[in-house]
């Protein structure tokens, strides 16, 4: 009897033990915003602006109307460097935030951000200027 209540103790912990590991919650994903060691485009700052200026196309209601500015762009460049959550802070015009929306999401893969050696996830923010000549 003594073994048989053992038995059904050791069950009902173990059965206590799975259930409490499927309905843990998934470890949180943090974002950061500061990282030790920053995301970068491939190439650097210098070959993202050139990305921007050669595929950029300046919507034509927008260039009709004479609209431009800057668009204020933030995103998240994933711990495999992909871009996700691309979102418009502050824009002139809903042409040029969907050209800018359009440019990112269009983004090669980056080298991503590093929190003590590891990939992480980065919040970047990104300014796009469309001007008119």
């Amino acid at each position: 009897m003594k073994k048989c209540f053992f038995l059904l103790a050791l069950m009902l912990i173990g059965s206590m033990a799975v259930a409490q590991s499927v309905d843990a919650t998934p470890v949180e994903e943090t974002i950061y915003s500061v990282v030790e060691t920053d995301p970068e485009y491939p190439g650097g700052i210098d070959a993202l602006y050139k990305y921007l200026v050669t595929n950029a196309h300046y919507p034509e209601n927008a260039r009709q109307h004479g609209i431009q500015g800057t668009v204020y762009i933030t995103f998240i460049i994933e711990r495999d460097g992909s871009i996700s959550n691309v979102k418009v802070l502050r824009s002139p015009s809903d042409e040029l935030s969907a050209e800018a929306v359009r440019l990112v999401k269009a983004m090669a893969r980056w080298k991503p951000g590093k929190q003590n050696g590891k990939p992480v996830r980065v919040q970047f923010n990104l300014p796009i200027n469309f001007s008119l000549d």
